[in-house]
């Protein structure tokens, strides 16, 4: 379809450090272009303008020979959905009316949008708690970038971005935690209020205002104005690194105290999966989590932690149909899902 349906990211490898908690580090740029409206007052030509002003930007520094380049007829619904459940686009592109584009590395470590809320944001995603290498080729990519393109930029205030939240450094930085062990210990909520009291922000891993379900949750810094780059990196890496260090904790707690317990939620979950015929994305992101969880623990030695990791991206519904190669409704994907499921985690 897009780029390779089953084949996923390399961030979703979890081969990166501490991957039995961190799914993978994000770390996000919003630049704007110097005399162009921003996008909300942009005219159709400016609209264009941009657009073939960052492709010629790409392809001058090489990076279109890195992956491909998608304009708005790929982008559209239902088919763009598949980049947002990638986490390689948002909702909001995928929904806009403008001219717009993606350019998503052949490995889908580094996307690339045009003409989103600002000009262009970019981002770059690395497996597990890695900021050096997340932050490093964000830096380096931004840096070629601004040697071709003129960056809206003000000495009092920053980078100037269409969101105030924004503006400053202009730069989000996210860990993707998988926390079961603080959510059954009922610590959770304890540590996620310390993290908000310190700056930053929580929500699902599923996308701005949706829910944490299945465990998982985002977290990021809130400011980008007053703060420098390396600051906003030091401040979120050392919360995320004292949660980490919770999470492994309360998995120690569980597995001295609570092991039995444990394991039946575990097994529970992979009979689930294995013997089920219909399942929603909902029922089998929870499931699918419960097993990760379980393979972390080495309570589950016949699946790797990888291939757990990956399924959860694989169920979403626009991934689903992409890999099967079919259009499915409702009532089909349930069923279809299943026996995806079954067919990868029966050995």
């Amino acid at each position: 379809m897009k780029l390779t349906p089953e084949k996923v990211g390399t961030w979703l490898s979890s081969s990166g450090p501490d991957s039995d908690v961190v799914i993978s580090t994000r770390v996000r740029f919003a630049r704007n272009l110097i005399d162009v409206p921003f996008v909300v007052r942009m005219k159709q030509f400016e609209q264009e303008l941009v657009l073939e002003t960052v492709r010629w930007a790409l392809a001058d520094i090489g990076f279109l020979k890195q992956g491909r380049f998608f304009e708005e007829e790929m982008l559209a619904e239902p088919d763009g959905l598949y980049f947002v459940e990638r986490h390689l686009a948002s909702l909001d592109l995928i929904t806009s009316k403008t001219r717009k584009g993606l350019f998503v590395s052949e490995d889908e470590t580094v996307s690339l949008m045009v003409n989103e809320e600002d000009h262009i944001r970019f981002q770059v995603l690395a497996s597990g708690f890695d900021f050096v290498t997340a932050f490093g080729k964000a830096a380096e990519l931004d840096e070629k970038l601004e040697g071709q393109l003129a960056y809206a930029f003000s000495p009092e205030f920053g980078f100037l971005t269409s969101c105030p939240t924004n503006v400053g450094t202009a730069l989000r930085v996210s860990v993707f935690l998988h926390l079961p062990g603080l959510v059954l210990t009922k610590e959770i909520e304890r540590v996620l209020r310390g993290a908000y009291a310190l700056g930053l922000l929580v929500r699902g891993v599923f996308g701005e205002g949706t829910e944490s379900r299945a465990n998982l949750f985002q977290i990021s810094n809130r400011r980008t104005l007053g703060q420098s780059e390396a600051e906003i990196v030091e401040v979120v890496s050392s919360v995320c690194r004292q949660i980490v260090d919770y999470e492994h904790k309360a998995r120690q707690f569980l597995m001295h105290n609570l092991r039995v317990e444990v394991e039946d939620k575990v097994f529970r979950s992979l009979g689930l999966l294995r013997g089920a015929r219909i399942i929603s994305t909902e029922e089998a992101t929870d499931l699918l989590a419960m097993v990760r969880f379980g393979v972390a623990l080495g309570i589950i030695n016949e699946l790797r932690l990888a291939e757990v990791t990956q399924l959860l991206i694989l169920v979403r519904p626009a991934n689903l149909q992409a890999v099967l190669g079919e259009k499915l409704r409702g009532d089909e994907q349930d069923e279809r899902r299943a026996t995806f499921i079954r067919e990868k985690l029966v050995r």
